[in-house]
């Protein structure tokens, strides 16, 4: 039932800290508390954290269900100083009813791994990075980056989690064929809806390049071939073609 705490400055070293359960509504008294770690607010009656939690940069578990913070921005802009944070909980708070709640918080906090008791994925953090900075998104979708298909090309990647058969590429309707060259205008660059399909896109239109190697021990030198004696032997060439 406690409604406020006195400074707990004193303890400098603090890293464990549960209040949860109680009425507190103001979070000064955490002002010096540069060591915590770990701290636990959930089922109070906070209603702003504004310039009470930005200096607890060593926070990696913080919990504030429960409570009644409303403003989604200025919350986690309070939190984007916390680089070690990885553990948050923000259900049953009013900003959680915002519609794209969930994703703005992956996106601005991208330490965080455990978002209100559920896992972040990799599929979230690209929705995420789609809808609050879709320029990004769009260079990421169109180079492939990181990405490789293992397929004949031709083909289409298909889930490794069911045994549907493989989806047929569906192109937007920007992209022209052209003597089976494809050409997306300058003007219009739409992202893909499935990542997998700006890799396939980028290895299909992917120039060729070619390498070869010899084992030039094997290569007789002009003054073995002069020697009549010599009996040469053919070289073999090893050529490889990259798309």
């Amino acid at each position: 039932g406690l409604r406020s705490i006195p400074s707990l400055s004193c303890f400098r070293r603090l890293r464990y800290l549960w209040i949860n359960n109680n009425k507190i509504q103001d979070l000064t008294f955490l002002i010096k508390n540069y060591c915590l770690t770990e701290l636990y607010l959930n089922n109070n009656e906070l209603t702003d954290i504004s310039g009470a939690l930005k200096q607890l940069r060593a926070l990696q578990i913080l919990l504030l269900h429960n409570n009644q913070l409303k403003q989604l921005g200025k919350t986690v802009k309070e939190l984007k100083g916390m680089i070690s944070l990885q553990t948050l909980n923000l259900f049953h708070n009013p900003l959680a009813e915002d519609p794209d709640y969930r994703l703005y918080v992956i996106y601005f906090l991208p330490s965080v791994q455990l978002l209100d008791r559920k896992a972040v994925t990799q599929r979230e953090r690209e929705a995420a990075l789609h809808l609050f900075n879709h320029e990004r998104s769009w260079v990421m979708q169109s180079i492939a980056f990181g990405r490789t298909v293992n397929t004949p090309l031709g083909t289409i990647v298909g889930s490794s989690r069911c045994t549907q058969p493989a989806r047929r590429l569906t192109l937007p309707s920007v992209w022209k064929h052209s003597d089976n060259v494809l050409l997306l205008s300058s003007l219009c660059r739409v992202p893909f809806e499935n990542p997998e399909d700006a890799v396939l896109l980028r290895a299909m239109a992917r120039s060729l390049m070619e390498f070869s190697c010899v084992d030039w021990n094997k290569v007789a030198t002009c003054q073995e071939r002069r020697l009549e004696n010599k009996v040469t032997k053919p070289h073999k060439k090893l050529t490889i073609l990259f798309r």
